[in-house]
């Protein structure tokens, strides 16, 4: 082997794919082409230890036009001849290094994502996970990340309508920054990916190259954080304003009949995009990296082909249209190169002017090898699932209050405002698509100009219920995003996720990722919600510790009727207030079914914050959750609902509080009897249960409808006052539930701020 070690380590190739590399070519690979090996056959890229798993997730469904692996974003066909394009993708260890830059460029890298499809990008969701507040290093992080979120988007007049954040331990030094888009685009001026047709033009446009993130597909974000080599890469840094040209010259290119497909320089560059493409159109590519404009000067071949400059897109131009493509791309101010042409060789070949630098077959390039890691579960799950709750002390009655303000106020519960603020949700482009349930409810749900119906988005995860148990915390993943849509008149069509976990070459996380991934591909059966799209994040560890096994889901549903969308806050004074699913504990009114299954304390957000433990085990029983939905939905198209809100972190109490201060009204409950534990009963994280207010007169039409789903429908009490009363166990004005809620998470960083 004529190459080191140290070399190979620097572009993620082992000493044996190194060796498949010689064999399969037939010769040792120059400078050039094991950078494109490196990059290409990463885990990034290349998807090495989670590819077989991820045949795992249903991919086809009703409506769906593209989906998983097939394109840069997966397609839903929404009616009326539009289809809604989705994508999410991560930009972990970047924003690790760089807060602003790398968040900024993970909005600018998965808007480009869409736009190769030729849709208009229309709004903005996010999914973070930062480590403990009190910790200056991780204030700094939120603060960077949040401000390139929202300067990147609100330069281009993206909408952010909504995310979620979340803080652990296991995300000291290694947060997650998930970006997901919507793109909308009429179904028949839809572009691909793909390089066909021999002579035709490979054109970059967009930014000049440089030096920015090479090695950021094969180092960042294919080896585990914190090695001293990663803080000498470039985080790239993101062009906004150059960025919103580029959209407007590319979606105008895309109405012509000039172009053969679009694709995005994002990881590994030109080496992926070409390479890619070519793939995909079953063809070769010529590239000349003289012809490539740069700002920096003495630029190898090998750092041309791997630069990771943003803002930058590869059009692939019918032989004989190339002058017109560059007077429409002239007009919009941005920079057009032809830099190569596609060929019938099944060659990607680059050249340095009249020097053949690379010479790989394209098909070797793109079929790395796969693994499939010993699956063992670790015996320390085990002993973490076994813990007995009796084992600490139950809530007393007069402790309900005060618990529930701590509840309220923890930065994982707590209002977001202070941060989703900072994004201009209202924004509408020339497409008329416009937000109509901004940040801060279940889901985000946008009106489409000239439709009846509407889109509703939501992101969803919880790392602790997939620490503790990684199936059951997979399926919880698909069901509380896919209820999340429910809960504002939608029925869930499709998902985009991002799966954030440790190093798989360690038996505990492939482990975890393997179960998680089973566990949502049940759920995605059950619920008949596909996969269309998604990003794989690995290696997520600092200091040799894993992040917690954090699968983001990102789901969209279709609202058929915009005008009967719903929200979490309380409306009427007088509403009654129901819960639909599982009553558990509560006896206060006779439920149809006798409680059973979880205590919902495992991994609850109230065992980690009032008793500092992660332990235990969720549960969810998925035939009711798929009925609870289902009743919801219905309920909500036949106008019977106000207000829905789903029950989740916290417990059906903070369910309740958070309809209360949404709505600025009240709340009464009935004469509850707590069977059981009263923690249990009122903060435990029961699975597939909504709470739902409705008219007075509206109770025997929802009685009718929970009947005909076979679910479980338990009056709780009556919308009104200024008062969150349960008798006997909570009474605590509105404003100070409001303030705790409202301020707990700005007061969090003022405080830690203070402590310094």
């Amino acid at each position: 082997m004529n190459v080191s070690k140290e070399i190979l380590d620097e572009v993620a190739l082992t000493e044996k794919e190194y060796e498949l590399i010689v064999q399969q070519l037939g010769r040792e690979p120059g400078e050039v082409e094991l950078g494109m090996f490196g990059s290409l056959w990463s885990e990034h890229c290349g998807y090495k230890h989670s590819k077989l798993l991820l045949k795992l997730l249903p991919s086809r469904g009703k409506n769906i036009v593209v989906s998983r692996g097939e394109e840069n974003a997966g397609v839903v066909d929404i009616g009326d001849g539009q289809v809604a394009v989705m994508k999410i993708e991560s930009h972990n260890h970047p924003s690790a290094i760089d807060p602003y830059q790398g968040a900024a460029t993970a909005a600018g890298g998965v808007i480009r994502d869409i736009l190769t499809m030729g849709a208009r990008p229309v709004a903005l969701l996010n999914s973070l996970r930062f480590g403990p507040l009190t910790e200056s290093n991780n204030r700094c992080l939120l603060n960077g990340v949040v401000a390139g979120l929202a300067d990147y988007g609100n330069c281009l007049g993206i909408p952010g309508v909504g995310g979620e954040v979340f803080f652990a331990d296991r995300y000291t030094g290694n947060p997650l920054v998930n970006g997901l888009c919507l793109g909308i685009c009429e179904k028949d001026k839809l572009v691909r990916a793909r390089a066909s047709g021999e002579g035709n033009l490979l054109m970059v446009v967009g930014a000049d190259t440089g030096r920015d993130g090479i090695h950021g597909a094969s180092g960042l974000a294919s080896r585990a954080f914190g090695d001293e080599r990663e803080t000498k890469s470039v985080v790239p840094t993101g062009n906004p304003a150059l960025e919103k040209l580029l959209i407007e010259a590319c979606l105008e290119l895309a109405q012509t009949d000039w172009i053969v497909g679009m694709q995005d320089l994002g990881a590994a560059g030109l080496t992926s995009s070409t390479v890619e493409c070519a793939a995909r159109g079953g063809s070769g590519v010529e590239i000349d990296v003289l012809k490539v404009r740069r700002r920096e000067e003495n630029m190898t071949p090998y750092e041309v082909m791997l630069s990771e400059s943003q803002e930058r897109m590869l059009v692939i131009v019918k032989k004989g249209c190339e002058e017109k493509v560059k007077a429409l791309l002239d007009r919009w101010g941005i920079h057009s190169d032809i830099i190569g042409r596609v060929t019938n060789t099944g060659l990607a070949v680059v050249k340095e002017g009249g020097e053949v630098v690379a010479e790989v077959p394209v098909n070797l390039l793109v079929t790395p090898p796969l693994y499939r890691q010993r699956s063992k579960k670790p015996p320390w799950l085990a002993d973490l699932q076994s813990f007995d709750v009796n084992d600490i002390a139950d809530l007393k009655p007069r402790q309900c209050n005060s618990v529930l303000l701590r509840l309220l106020a923890s930065p994982n519960i707590a209002s977001r405002e202070c941060i989703y603020r900072r994004y201009d949700s209202q924004a509408m482009g020339p497409d008329g698509i416009g937000t109509v349930v901004p940040p801060g409810s279940d889901a985000a749900v946008l009106r489409i100009k000239g439709a009846k119906k509407g889109i509703s988005l939501t992101v969803d995860g919880n790392g602790r219920y997939c620490y503790v148990d990684p199936f059951l915390g997979g399926v919880i993943a698909v069901a509380e995003a896919a209820r999340n849509l429910v809960c504002s008149g939608a029925e869930p069509v499709a998902l985009t996720d991002c799966l954030n976990f440790g190093n798989p070459e360690k038996a505990d996380v492939y482990y975890q990722l393997k179960e998680c991934i089973k566990g949502m591909a049940r759920a995605c059966r059950e619920l008949k919600v596909p996969v269309i799209s998604g990003n794989v994040s690995l290696y997520n560890e600092s200091k040799g510790e894993a992040i917690y096994p954090t699968p983001v889901v990102g789901m969209l549903g279709i609202v058929e009727d915009i005008g009967r969308h719903c929200t979490m806050s309380f409306k009427k004074e007088g509403d009654l207030v129901f819960l639909l699913g599982e009553p558990r504990a509560l006896t206060g009114i006779s439920p149809r079914r006798s409680h059973r299954g979880s205590n919902g304390l495992g991994a609850s957000e109230y065992m980690a914050l009032i008793h500092g433990l992660v332990r235990g085990k969720p549960g969810i029983d998925l035939d009711m959750e798929k009925r609870v939905q289902r009743c919801c939905l219905e309920a909500i198209r036949q106008g019977v609902v106000n207000s829905a809100h789903d029950c989740s972190e916290g417990g059906f109490l903070v369910a309740i509080a958070e309809s209360c201060i949404t709505g600025d009204i009240g709340f009464k409950g009935e004469s509850w009897k707590v069977k059981g534990r009263l923690d249990s009963a009122f903060f435990g994280e029961h699975q597939s249960r909504i709470v739902v207010s409705i008219s007075a007169n509206s109770a025997a039409k929802l009685s009718k409808v929970a009947r005909k789903w076979q679910v479980p429908l338990t009056l709780l009490g009556r919308v009104g006052g200024k008062r969150l009363v349960v008798r006997g166990y909570v009474d605590v004005p509105l404003r100070k539930v409001a303030a705790a809620w409202r301020d707990g998470l700005k007061r969090s960083l003022v405080e830690s701020e203070d402590r310094k």
